[in-house]
């Protein structure tokens, strides 16, 4: 909106000639998102205990969070807000990623925010069926799998979507999926989605690691719009890409400003509102500039802590009982180990930070 109306100025004076420049409204997403995010934090916490609208704990969790009870959740409405205003704000809103990016956040979070409610209604720790609940994500996913299907089919990759897929380490290989790009959206969107909301376990960690890859995603999807540096890179070029970096700059100001109030000892949780929400947005945002098999490596905590998940069940069924690990999610296993909880979130940030930047390096590498 500020776009509109701004931009427009520079013909009377060459000042507001910058808010045609990305990195700026990249910067000033993120900040705004940052200043609402700090400024409507406490207010959102005292409605949240007003209502008591707190955290169930699992019984067979780590008897250490069962302090924890009665913790503020749903604080993901805080991140969402904060992401959406500052995008509608600075972003050009007639970019068709900038509103794919959006609806993903939007809707995502409205399934988890059901989730949430009905925990609090039935005062378990569970909400919906986890049947249930994939039935939505996939539904969500599936949609937005047509739609980016409409874009690759109806105008081609210059002005639409590509549907070739683009994979890291190769300048040549690109194989053309069609059809099944749907088929690979969906699995990285519901795969993404549930790797984050598994991750929210301790104070700070999935908030901390979604800040983290949400900054990586944020430089990738700049040189992904920016056709010097992609050409350079050998990277896919998408020229859409590039107003989506403000979209990206305000989730990475807004996942800091939560980081404010989600700190141990947290004062909120994000809840699976903001889990379910900031893992499907983190897909979108990689699978539009055509780096989702990145996403692997950028939010590679994720997707290690997932697969702790897999691996504890299948081992579980097949050996007829034994476990791998003393817990999962991954977290709760080193917890288990006597690290205190604030030893784990660093060290699983330090490891996030690795993935990233290898990621950033990988560009390089083809």
């Amino acid at each position: 909106m500020l776009y509109w109306l701004l931009v427009p100025l520079r013909q009377y004076w060459f000042f507001f000639n910058v808010f045609r420049w990305i990195t700026v409204r990249t910067a000033l997403a993120g900040i705004t998102a940052l200043f609402l995010s700090l400024l409507f934090g406490p207010m959102l916490i005292k409605l949240l205990k007003k209502y008591e609208i707190g955290q169930e704990i699992r019984l067979e969790g780590p008897q250490s969070h069962y302090s924890k009870k009665g913790t503020p959740s749903m604080g993901g409405i805080l991140i969402i807000g904060a992401t959406i205003v500052p995008t509608l704000l600075w972003g050009n809103l007639e970019n068709s990623y900038v509103w794919l990016g959006l609806g993903t956040m939007f809707f995502f979070g409205l399934v988890g925010f059901l989730d949430d409610y009905l925990k609090i209604k039935k005062n378990r720790s569970l909400g919906l069926i986890v049947r249930k609940k994939l039935v939505y994500q996939f539904f969500l996913a599936a949609v937005f799998a047509l739609i980016v299907l409409y874009l690759g089919f109806s105008k081609g990759p210059e002005s639409g979507f590509d549907l070739r897929l683009y994979l890291p380490f190769f300048k040549k290989f690109i194989p053309y999926l069609g059809w099944f790009y749907g088929l690979w959206i969906i699995f990285i969107m519901v795969g993404s989605s549930n790797a984050v909301n598994l991750a929210d376990g301790l104070d700070g960690l999935a908030i901390g690691l979604t800040l983290i890859s949400a900054a990586a995603l944020t430089a990738l999807t700049y040189i992904a719009g920016h056709a010097g540096f992609s050409d350079f890179l050998k990277i896919a070029s998408v020229k859409q890409a590039a107003e989506l970096t403000v979209f990206a700059g305000a989730l990475t100001g807004a996942c800091l400003g939560f980081l404010w109030f989600n700190s141990h000892p947290a004062q909120v949780f994000m809840g699976d509102v903001g889990a379910l929400s900031l893992g499907a947005t983190l897909a979108a945002i990689a699978i539009l500039i055509k780096q989702e098999l990145l996403i692997f490596t950028v939010a590679g905590v994720f997707i290690l802590e997932a697969l702790s998940v897999l691996l504890q069940v299948g081992y579980f069924k097949l050996s007829g009982g034994k476990r791998i690990f003393k817990m999962a999610p991954l977290h709760h296993h080193f917890e288990l180990l006597g690290w205190p909880e604030e030893k784990v979130v660093i060290r699983f940030w330090i490891l996030g930070i690795i993935f990233a930047l290898f990621s950033l390096a990988a560009l390089k590498l083809r």
